[in-house]
């Protein structure tokens, strides 16, 4: 067994309606002035104002940045970065998906060191901690609230990179399962698949440990038990408080496993054509792990009893019969068949696989890959 270290730097409350606790984790974070960043659609739904009551009805300043965009760009974070110095706020609060946590992240980098946010780009380039953030995932899908990375885009290069340092880690996550449960069926399906595939890639990473793998297992078991129950009826509270556990465990997972294809080739699809992220990992998966199977260790068997809908052990098991399981359980859940399905065009196959040779997640991923063999795949989900 090869060498490892972990730590579980964060302090995290789980439970239906532990949003309540907000007012007590600021007061042990020391905040007076905060930043509330989130989305113009969580802003809809009330859930903005509901987490800004609690705040100002503890006594606490709060200013509302709810410009973040899907595919977070680098201007959206100078804006609010800018924002965050205008009133001198001395913490953030991330309510949302995975755009208004990679967002917070990034300014609280800026906020404490300046410069520009591609500055930071690739690993461990955070000299110190970032500003307190609190992180409070809507959705059961991302697993920002535990993970070590921004992923921004910068327009200019229609090219998604990455902030990834332990530093920029939130200091405390609230996890409340009644944030998920109004939740469209086909946000909860992609955003659960994309939890899943966060746990699978960890799990069959070059870089899997027994800690990264005991996350990830707990994971799989948990999603793949409750995501097609959660999916049908987002008011099945076993199901979302399940969910809901599941992506943060799939999020610890690859903060140290990190990840593989299906993320490497995601990111190029959602710069280059705005495709939510968790339907590109989701229609990439089958075709991903079909390509993989050549490299399984009997990991595939494994991850096929977590997901599968009988709960009786195979006889005989090949790793296509994962492979099928996946394309099953996209069909089940809405997720589109193909990338053309969803606006990728083929012409842009040989910049998209040129961008995703440059993530750091390709030497994680179990079958070595090369340029060629990345184009192949688009080709093929194409």
């Amino acid at each position: 067994m090869k060498d490892f270290g972990f730590k579980i730097p964060q302090n995290i409350e789980f439970g239906i309606g532990s949003l309540k606790k907000l007012p007590k984790i600021l007061e042990e974070s020391r905040s007076k002035n905060v930043l509330l960043i989130s989305d113009r659609g969580l802003e809809k739904l009330g859930v903005v104002v509901k987490v800004s009551n609690i705040i100002k009805e503890a006594g606490i300043k709060c200013t509302e940045f709810l410009d973040v965009v899907p595919n977070p760009t680098v201007d959206v974070v100078n804006e609010a970065t800018e924002i965050y110095k205008n009133v001198e706020a001395t913490s953030i609060i991330a309510l949302g998906g995975g755009s208004p946590m990679d967002v917070a992240k990034a300014v609280g980098v800026l906020a404490n060191f300046g410069g520009k946010i591609t500055d930071y780009e690739g690993n461990h380039k955070v000299p110190g901690k970032v500003v307190p953030i609190i992180a409070i995932p809507t959705t059961a899908g991302t697993g920002s609230e535990v993970t070590a990375s921004a992923v921004i885009t910068d327009e200019s290069r229609n090219y998604k990179f990455s902030v990834f340092s332990y530093e920029i880690l939130p200091s405390y996550a609230v996890l409340d399962p009644e944030l998920i449960m109004t939740a469209p069926a086909s946000i909860a399906a992609s955003c659960g698949v994309d939890a899943l595939i966060h746990a699978m890639e960890a799990y069959i990473s070059n870089n899997a440990t027994p800690f990264s793998d005991a996350m990830a297992e707990k994971a799989m078991e948990l999603i793949g038990r409750n995501l097609r129950a959660f999916v049908a009826n987002r008011q099945n509270v076993d199901a979302a408080c399940a969910m809901m556990l599941g992506s943060t465990f799939a999020g610890i997972s690859f903060a140290w496993a990190r990840l593989g294809n299906v993320h490497a080739m995601s990111h190029p699809v959602s710069a280059y054509f705005h495709v939510p992220h968790g339907v590109a990992n989701s229609i990439l998966l089958p075709t991903v792990f079909e390509y993989n199977a050549l490299a399984d260790r009997g990991r595939y068997e494994v991850i096929y009893n977590y997901i599968c809908e009988g709960k009786e052990k195979v006889k005989n098991f090949k790793p296509q019969m994962l492979v099928d399981e996946i394309r099953k359980l996209n069909n089940d859940l809405g997720i589109p068949k193909s990338l053309s399905e969803v606006g990728v065009t083929e012409d842009m196959i040989p910049a998209m696989a040129e961008d995703a040779m440059k993530s750091g997640n390709i030497p994680a991923n179990p079958r070595q890959t090369s340029l060629k063999e990345i184009t192949e795949l688009y080709k093929k989900a194409l």
